[in-house]
């Protein structure tokens, strides 16, 4: 069993790509909750909020068919946190998102499809690099 590396919401429209990237996760450490759009991710958060138990990192897809993406749940988030570290994902490398993710405040982007190390990488360098400012 794994030292758990944190807590980590995950959306995604795609049960295949939420179950392929949940493994992933559990596999690097991270206890995982994952959610289908954006509405669901903004609730996920604020309950764990709530419940004192916070997200460590939030991984978002940008494109969510017939419901709310990353680009609009981002900004509910930053409500909510405005210290949230999130990492935008998308399959479009062109979205201007994954070109200038900071400024929608995101604090890296994984295009898909990703590989566990890219996944572990990113992940480890948006908490590490974000733990450091406080």
């Amino acid at each position: 069993m794994a030292v758990v590396q944190g807590k980590v919401l995950l959306m995604d429209d795609e049960p295949a790509i939420r179950a392929a990237v949940s493994e992933m996760l559990e596999c690097l450490g991270y206890e995982v909750v994952a959610c289908r759009d954006g509405q669901a991710a903004i609730e996920c958060y604020r309950l764990a909020q709530e419940a004192g138990t916070p997200f460590e990192i939030v991984l978002m897809d940008l494109t969510i068919v017939g419901g709310m993406g990353g680009k609009e749940a981002i900004r509910h988030l930053l409500e909510l946190d405005p210290a949230i570290k999130a990492v935008a994902s998308s399959g479009y490398s062109d979205d201007s998102v994954m070109a200038y993710y900071h400024r929608y405040g995101f604090q890296a982007v994984l295009t898909k499809p990703y590989t566990l190390k890219e996944l572990e990488t990113t992940l480890r360098r948006v908490i590490e690099i974000e733990n450091k400012k406080y």
